[in-house]
């Protein structure tokens, strides 16, 4: 066993526990985006890029033991986490694998959705997210996705947990959110300044994200372990969204006061550099100020900590995510932004090491009939699993 990458053997077990694929299901391709002069390269994407060719030539050398037809698929990045995903891509040799996007022969790409309709299991290591377009597409192409950005070797232990477990305390995550009506969240910032959030949770279903992609058209992260729903972003006509109140958020040390009203962050109470950028970006894309998404993730239980990558942090514990819904059952998509490269879906994750200055006492949810769950207790599960 490798603390560095999955050798053949434990990709074959995590191919096999994640998708369970049957007989058709005898083509994999593993995604990864090139950097080009837009946005440059970095060592760790470099080192994943790497990383997904070893993958690709561990399965192909031992094809006998497997069946499996696996290809390496490379494109050109999209600027942005979970923007839609360009419409040409290239199959690469593993061994030569381009460093830049504007290597490859464009008359040598092919169109992406011959990469979707062709290849049954998807494997994402990408720079930036495709989680969304893919939660999208693979329902139209008949395929399944496991997506994972930002992954590096220091995910590779919550690769290894037992997913059954995982994905049955999601379950039971995912019955409370179905239940609730709203979600009271309550912050204290430098332990002393109080904020509460309250989410309109009517109108939804919630999405459990356990780890297991059994059947076709299904798509989610890797590692995995939330449960998480789309607040109601008030589209009935004559039912206005409930969500107000304000989110704290800190961002390179200072706490952004986000003032939600109808579900979107209308204004940024607070001051300071940071402050002063949120609200230009807010000014210049409102649609990023839509709250998207209340996610709640178990891996912490497993004693995994963050490594401050969010495909794995987001899944420790609370998260509140700005932006695109529309891939999770919500109604903002890439057309309320402004561009394809404004796109963004944005989690904001409640653990002490990631925000020491932001505390989320509590959160609660109240059903239907105005009865009360306590949920969480400074950052820690009190319902029972």
């Amino acid at each position: 066993m490798s603390d560095h990458t999955l050798e053949a053997e434990e990709l074959l077990q995590l191919i096999e526990r994640v998708f369970r694929p049957g007989p058709d299901d005898c083509t994999l391709a593993v995604l990864v985006d090139l950097p080009d002069d837009a946005l440059p390269d970095n060592d760790d994407w470099a080192a994943r890029r790497s990383i997904a060719a070893g993958w690709v030539r561990e399965l192909r050398s031992t094809a006998t033991d497997h069946g499996l037809a696996v290809d390496l698929v490379a494109y050109r990045n999209v600027r942005a986490n979970n923007a839609d995903l360009p419409a040409e891509a290239w199959l690469c040799d593993p061994d030569a694998l381009p460093g830049s996007a504007d290597q490859p022969d464009p008359a040598a790409a092919v169109p992406f959705s011959t990469i979707l309709d062709g290849h049954r299991l998807l494997l994402a290591p990408t720079e930036l997210s495709t989680t969304a377009p893919l939660k999208v597409l693979s329902p139209r192409h008949g395929c399944r996705a496991a997506t994972m950005p930002g992954f590096s070797p220091a995910m590779l232990p919550a690769l290894r947990v037992d997913y059954t477990e995982v994905n049955r305390r999601v379950g039971i995550l995912k019955g409370l959110l179905d239940r609730a009506a709203t979600a009271e969240l309550d912050f204290v910032v430098d332990g002393a300044e109080t904020h509460r959030l309250v989410l309109d949770l009517r109108h939804r279903t919630a999405h459990a994200s356990g780890g297991l992609l059994p059947h076709p058209g299904m798509a989610g992260n890797l590692p995995s372990g939330e449960a998480y729903i789309v607040p109601y972003e008030g589209e009935l006509v004559g039912d206005p969204s409930g969500s107000h109140g304000v989110l704290p958020v800190e961002l390179e040390g200072e706490v952004a006061l986000f003032e939600i009203s109808g579900n979107v962050a209308v204004r940024v109470l607070s001051t300071g550099p940071r402050s002063a950028r949120e609200a230009a970006l807010l000014a210049a894309e409102p649609a990023r100020g839509n709250v998207a998404e209340l996610g709640l993730g178990v891996l912490a239980g497993f004693g995994l900590a963050p490594i401050g990558e969010v495909l794995l942090d987001e899944k420790l514990g609370l998260h509140v995510a700005f932006g695109r819904s529309e891939h999770f059952g919500g109604q903002v998509g890439p057309a309320r932004f402004s561009r394809p490269d404004a796109v963004v879906h944005q989690d904001h994750v409640y653990l002490e090491e990631l925000q020491p200055r932001v505390r989320a006492v509590a959160v609660d949810l109240i059903d239907g009939r105005d009865e009360r769950l306590a949920l969480m207790r400074d950052g820690d599960y009190v319902v029972r699993f």
